[in-house]
């Protein structure tokens, strides 16, 4: 029970620097940096921190057979997802872009049954559909959707990143349970930046360094210390204990975040409908991870344990 409840604290951590992300990031797009000059920053920083860190620290070594795996792994989760992400974003609305995201717990759902043997629950399609129907309400409550023809690009590269990082989830949960988190990060980020830098290094080059602004410095430090190398380390730890569908349910808990960082900063007030969807989100995470059925555990766990 205590890793269940530190894996919960770790999820709810990373997911409030998720959160905090979008207020920091945005201030710095496109104005100071280019989406893909913050991609190439944030996967070559990363890469160096872990493989430092794993150097002096830790001493396991992969299995040649999981490198392959490791790069996929890269390519979903980390490379491809971030620049389909934000290049979707640039081509669509907030709005838009925050409500095809929230699809991302079903599709990890829908993948971890075929592909770990997960069990699906009353439990747990209850605890998705109240997470879904909470956040479709704080996003909504933003502004209205837009599904014209000059978004539709910016949709489909939205759905796109969603689709991957749901795949990148369901994918890691094995590796999470056979290597530890550093290990794993070390190898995830060397593959990104390998992925994503013939995308990126171009606008990264084009960067005018001279006219960033100390303010600016520190929000890209966040980005790339707490957005990156933190928030990553504490969902790849709560992978160890929690499934995927429970790791990607608290997705559902950055609209509330954003909500309240929209109270605190912008002096916005509370309405009925933010107390409504936040309890919502709570009580289908609780519904997603905390309620568990006493039933023979998923494939992926026996063959770890056989290990």
């Amino acid at each position: 029970m205590n890793k269940i409840i530190k894996a919960h604290i770790a999820l709810f951590s990373a997911n409030l620097i998720f959160g905090l992300n979008y207020v920091i990031a945005k201030g710095i797009m496109p104005d100071y940096l280019q989406p893909k000059a913050i991609i190439f920053i944030r996967t070559f920083m990363a890469a160096i921190v872990f493989w430092m860190f794993h150097s002096f620290f830790i001493k396991e070594k992969v299995q040649k057979k999981d490198i392959l795996k490791l790069a996929l792994c890269a390519a979903c989760g980390v490379a491809f997802n971030q620049i389909l992400f934000f290049e979707g974003l640039n081509l669509t609305t907030a709005i838009n872009s925050s409500l095809i995201f929230t699809s991302t717990p079903i599709i990890v759902l829908v993948l971890s049954i075929f592909l770990l043997r997960e069990t699906i629950t009353k439990n747990k399609i209850i605890g998705l559909i109240l997470g879904l129907g909470g956040a479709i309400i704080l996003i909504l409550n933003e502004g209205k959707i837009s599904f014209e023809s000059d978004t539709f690009v910016g949709n489909l590269l939205t759905i796109i990143a969603g689709t991957s990082y749901s795949i990148y989830l369901v994918l890691i949960k094995p590796l999470a349970l056979k290597y530890k988190p550093i290990t794993l990060l070390k190898w995830l980020f060397l593959f990104g930046f390998l992925l994503a830098s013939p995308f990126c290094f171009n606008d990264f080059l084009e960067t005018n360094w001279e006219f960033i602004p100390l303010n600016i410095w520190l929000s890209i430090l966040y980005v790339v210390f707490g957005t990156t190398i933190i928030a990553y380390l504490l969902n790849n730890y709560s992978l160890r204990t929690l499934s995927p569908t429970v790791v990607s349910a608290y997705i559902y808990s950055q609209p509330i975040i954003a909500t309240i960082i929209a109270m605190v900063y912008r002096g916005e007030k509370l309405f009925i409908n933010n107390i409504i969807a936040g309890i919502l989100i709570f009580i289908g995470i609780y519904f997603v991870g905390i309620k568990k059925n006493h039933k023979k555990p998923p494939a992926y766990e026996i063959k770890s344990k056989i290990k």
